[in-house]
């Protein structure tokens, strides 16, 4: 029998999902199978990453890198390792240098010590050579390096200001990469190019010409990949309006579209060689992710009929991410989510049985503490259809007679989107009472290319109205207090929350910015390269919109917030630095608007550290319960 709920007013319930079960989840990434059927996957616990090993004949994974913090040193991460039989090579994330893990000395040893940011390894087929992605911070290269001799190094690709995805051909004769030049980012403009390579016996492969297979102004290219037997070159192409699976027959020159659903089959680029299809090993099939309204599937496509089918999995899972295929044996391996199951490390079968290798959390945590997201869309102030998921109050021991208030999420970028995978800061909420709402609005990725790219000279405008738009749709819909709204972002996310605040004031309770921006002005001193256009596509080029720049930015407005806020911001953050957020909590000072600042010295771009992220969880909740009574 059922254990009879007390009643509690919603916002104020005890919660069993803390903020340090919260603050110890694991964060895995970078799924790479060898040759011999062992899987490797980067873990990060707290600040520290590292890569741990699974081969089927172990009781348990084994740490490789335990006293080395592991990742990829360009832009926001990514492309840390890579592996060729017992062979891992390394990004060691606070010098940038290459480690390498040998077969015979399982002791990490550096083999470079003057790359500065590199990113991507990649080992020549023939064991000899290693392909990598580097930047000075000013200029990009694909460079390539004797693994016999690492000091011998040289630049094979340049010219372009930023690179991805280098990718051998299975006999070495070739290369394939992205490339991409400002004022485009990867997701608006890249293409695809193939360098036939020359040979050198006594030296490094050097470029013997390059042609340009796939892309122009206006489509995304991304993820390359050689099929086993050499003859196909398969790509990601958004030319159609979404991001769809296309193949290149490298003797004909014949380019196929693969899949044709409504849906997107990659993530924007943000990060290094993310992976979302894999070929067969017999060069027969393409394993696929599919992303429909933030929900993922495991799909497959043969390449002779063209025909497509599900690959339905034993257990249900609404998110699915870093495929990886065995060579061995066809076996998958994803990072697999639900709202109710954190995230865990499976392997498939080809026949869809699962199994769990490993999980972010402990075993024990049962999935009633936690609440479903359903996926929501709504009309939005001019008519436009808006995306989100909501995520209804749940706890399994207290209920409430009165409506929740609404916590409103943000995601930054701005071009990315929410998904229904396992939502940490949704879950911590909604278990305390709180309808959570995560606003994928205009601009946002997952929904074709139209919607993604409507947020041109719009930022700051179009999130801004749906997320005004989708707080009146759930108070429209009863499903929570129109009295008792409050907002949450970080990064991009702040931003609209503190604009929100500036623009319509009085309409929510609160908000909780995370490293916001509040300034574009100042945020052009000193970008990173990556983003160094971002702003003048998102809001126009500067000095040109330099009247834009400052409608735009809170700071302008600061003196108009009129509702109580709370800023986390860190200390090293080169993203959105300090001075932003101290920017803004001058002016609310100087204005007398209740708020909190909370400064954690030690962190970036993203809070790591479990006692700062356990923090954090404590205060942003006190910060809500003071102001989420009932009036």
């Amino acid at each position: 029998m059922a254990e009879k709920k007390q009643l509690r007013l919603s916002g104020l319930w005890p919660s069993l999902i803390t903020p340090e079960m919260t603050g110890k989840l694991l964060e895995f990434s970078e799924l790479i199978w060898n040759e011999c059927g062992c899987l490797y996957w980067k873990e990060r616990t707290s600040n520290q990453s590292g890569i741990f090993r699974y081969c089927q004949d172990q009781d348990n994974p084994e740490y490789l890198t335990p006293e080395i913090n592991v990742g990829g040193g360009i832009g926001y991460g990514g492309g840390s390792f890579t592996v060729e039989g017992n062979t891992v090579l390394f990004v060691e994330k606070n010098s940038n240098q290459l480690f390498l893990i040998s077969n015979e000395k399982k002791q990490p040893k550096i083999i470079t010590g003057s790359l500065s940011k590199t990113a991507t390894p990649r080992i020549h087929p023939s064991g000899k050579y290693l392909a990598f992605v580097h930047s000075d911070g000013t200029t990009d290269t694909i460079e390539v390096m004797d693994l016999l001799n690492p000091t011998k190094t040289h630049s094979l690709v340049s010219g372009s200001d930023f690179y991805n995805y280098p990718r051998w051909h299975p006999d070495g004769s070739h290369l394939a990469w992205i490339s991409w030049n400002h004022p485009h980012m990867p997701w608006d403009s890249s293409k695809l190019s193939l360098g036939e390579l020359n040979e050198n016996p006594e030296g490094l492969p050097t470029l013997k010409n390059e042609i340009q297979l796939a892309g122009d102004e206006g489509t995304s290219i991304i993820q390359p990949e050689f099929s086993p037997n050499g003859e196909y070159l398969a790509y990601i192409s958004d030319q159609s309006g979404w991001w769809q699976i296309y193949i290149h027959n490298l003797k004909s020159g014949t380019h196929t579209q693969l899949t044709f659903a409504l849906a997107e089959h990659a993530l924007p680029p943000w990060l290094q060689d993310q992976c979302s299809y894999k070929f067969s090993n017999d060069s027969r099939r393409i394993i696929f992710l599919r992303n429909q309204a933030g929900f993922s599937s495991l799909w497959q496509v043969d390449l002779t009929t063209g025909q497509e089918s599900q690959i339905n999995l034993s257990q249900n899972y609404t998110w699915l991410e870093g495929l990886a295929l065995s060579p061995q044996d066809n076996q998958i391996a994803l990072i697999a989510s639900r709202g109710d199951i954190p995230h865990r490390i499976i392997t498939v079968k080809p026949d869809g049985r699962t199994s769990v290798l490993r999980s972010s959390s402990p075993d024990d945590i049962s999935s009633n503490l936690f609440s479903l997201p359903k996926p929501i869309s709504w009309t939005g102030v001019k008519g436009e259809i808006v995306h989100g998921l909501f995520y209804p109050p749940h706890n399994p021991s207290f209920t409430s007679k009165e409506l929740p208030p609404l916590l409103l999420i943000i995601h930054s970028g701005p071009t990315r989107q929410k998904s229904a995978e396992f939502e940490p800061r949704a879950q911590f909420f909604s278990s305390r009472g709180y309808g959570v709402l995560l606003v994928n609005y205009r601009g946002s990725t997952g929904y074709g290319r139209a919607y993604h790219q409507a947020l041109k000279k719009n930022w700051g405008i179009f999130d801004v109205e749906d997320c005004l738009s989708g707080a009146q749709f759930t108070a429209e819909q009863g499903w929570i207090d129109p009295e008792r709204m409050f907002l949450f972002g970080s990064s991009s996310g702040g931003l609209t929350v503190l604009q929100i605040l500036t623009k319509h004031p009085g309409v929510f309770r609160a908000g909780i910015t995370l490293y916001g921006i509040v300034n574009h002005i100042t945020l052009l001193e000193n970008p990173p390269k990556f983003e160094r256009n971002y702003s003048a596509w998102l809001l126009g080029p500067y000095p040109e919109f330099e009247k834009v720049y400052r409608e735009r930015s809170p700071l302008s407005s600061a003196n108009k917030i009129l509702d109580p806020i709370a800023i986390f911001q860190g200390g090293r953050d080169p993203i959105v630095p300090p001075d932003q957020a101290e920017q803004i909590v001058s002016s609310l000072e100087e204005n007398n608007i209740p708020h909190e600042y909370h400064l954690y010295p030690s962190e970036s771009h993203g809070f790591k550290r479990i006692d700062n992220v356990e923090d954090f969880y404590k205060k942003a909740d006190a910060f809500l319960m003071k102001y989420g009574k009932s009036n």
